[in-house]
């Protein structure tokens, strides 16, 4: 059910999306008194799921949900529809407009896609406020993984900075560290304030989720709330919803990180779990999953101290601007560190897998409006790429001939549309084959 989740959400969420681009391109084509010939949801090689028409406009839903369009008269766009371009340039086409309406023209899809971004994150920050853990409250230190320490961290480590420069949300440290190119951490420990170097050796580990680091929390208490689906050894051996876990193999644990690294070691084996029921305490034999794991699922200790923030309708404009400026300017970081050299920044490319397990199993209407916005972000980014075929070749193509009076000739402009289709079919595939091939090895 997770999964069939997360899919209707992904589906929801760029269609959507779609429909926001498509709108934008729409409305400067109209208010140029462009003729746009057809306005799609999903591409319709062949048929159409539904269709009808008003006025010029032929409105449908295709079938092969990969995104959308809108067909310009006058324009060589993914239809590869030439037999237009062959007859004598009408007033109403694309091609006749002057070249800076055009650029609007253009240009409409990804500037939509930014603004309702934009709007989302008002109305979210209206509706649900913001919630944060701050760094300051991370009072039990940080626990990491083995890249983590061999980077020179600690688990019980209290971050103090990054730089020397102080990071309100404690959850926001990875990302700054990767995207700013930050060279040391500065930590908290036994007392003592020590000064760790990182490595740029480190980043494309970083890149694939090693050396990140979570908030350590306390192990007790530890309540059981269910059993994971399908086979549970806990619910197999007695083990109850609300029962507490005590112990287990008579070893008792402060923090829940070594409860974990404590089952890991004991793989595949069998382990005397001591558990408070009501006012009893009784002792079940677990066997440990291959993995190390009971098939618990249990109610986390509520030891960590957030930060809500609630905004007006007037507080939550700007806020929400800032957010949407603050995500354009991280995601266009990205860029940079995926193509930096020696990065292999490539190797954390993901498709649609990827995105559609960012999303939430189950449905969370804060969590996937959000998620959207940030994903019209993305998608307001990627189309405005100078790759032929997307929103942002147009574009290049057009700077060309503002700057030179100059207009690429009609066969040119096919050539290269033909070839940014073979580029972007190439890196979905490339993308989504990176997603399959993490999904077998994970």
């Amino acid at each position: 059910m997770t999964v069939i989740n997360q899919i209707i959400q992904l589906l929801l969420a760029l269609s959507i999306l779609v429909v926001i681009h498509e709108l934008g391109h729409f409305m400067f084509a109209r208010i140029f008194k462009t003729r746009v010939e057809k306005f799609y949801l999903f591409f319709n090689p062949w048929f159409s799921l539904f269709r009808f028409k008003r006025g010029e406009t032929e409105y449908g839903v295709g079938w092969v949900p990969l995104g959308g369009y809108v067909k310009i008269s006058g324009m060589i766009d993914e239809s590869m529809d030439t037999n237009q371009m062959k007859s004598e340039p009408k007033p109403y086409e694309f091609r006749s407009k002057p070249s800076w309406q055009r650029l609007l023209i253009m240009v409409g899809g990804a500037l939509f896609n930014f603004l309702f971004a934009i709007l989302i994150f008002i109305a979210v920050l209206y509706r649900w406020g913001d919630s944060y853990l701050p760094t300051e409250n991370v009072r039990y230190g940080i626990v990491t993984d083995s890249l983590g320490h061999e980077m020179g961290l600690r688990d019980g480590d209290r971050i103090l900075s990054v730089d020397n420069q102080y990071v309100d949300n404690f959850h926001a440290i990875m990302q700054d560290i990767i995207l700013n190119a930050r060279s040391s951490i500065q930590v908290e420990r036994d007392g003592e304030i020590i000064d760790i170097d990182i490595s740029r050796e480190y980043l494309p580990l970083m890149l694939r989720g090693k050396g990140h680091f979570d908030a350590r929390v306390p192990f007790s208490p530890f309540i059981i709330r269910g059993f994971a689906s399908g086979e549970s050894p806990a619910k197999a051996a007695g083990v109850e919803p609300g029962d507490q876990i005590i112990m287990v193999n008579d070893e008792k644990f402060d923090y829940y990180d070594q409860f974990q690294r404590y089952l890991r070691e004991r793989r595949g084996e069998k382990v005397d779990v001591t558990v408070l029921r009501e006012v009893d305490t009784l002792t079940r034999t677990v066997m440990l999953t291959d993995e190390g794991m009971m098939g618990i699922s249990f109610i986390p200790s509520d030891n960590l101290e957030l930060k809500n923030i609630s905004y007006g309708l007037l507080e939550s404009v700007p806020a929400g601007i800032s957010r949407g400026w603050k995500l354009t300017g991280d995601y266009l970081k990205q860029f940079r560190v995926i193509f930096s050299r020696g990065s292999r920044g490539h190797e954390s490319l993901g498709g649609f897998i990827t995105i559609g397990s960012l999303f939430p199993g189950s449905w969370n209407w804060h969590a996937f409006w959000t998620m959207t916005a940030f994903i019209s972000i993305i998608l307001a980014i990627m189309n405005l790429l100078p790759i032929p075929a997307l929103d942002g070749g147009h574009v290049m193509f057009l700077v060309y001939e503002v700057v030179t009076g100059r207009k690429p000739g009609d066969r040119f402009m096919e050539y290269a549309q033909l070839a940014g289709m073979i580029i972007l079919f190439s890196l979905l595939i490339y993308a989504n084959l990176n997603d399959i091939i993490k999904l077998f090895s994970s």
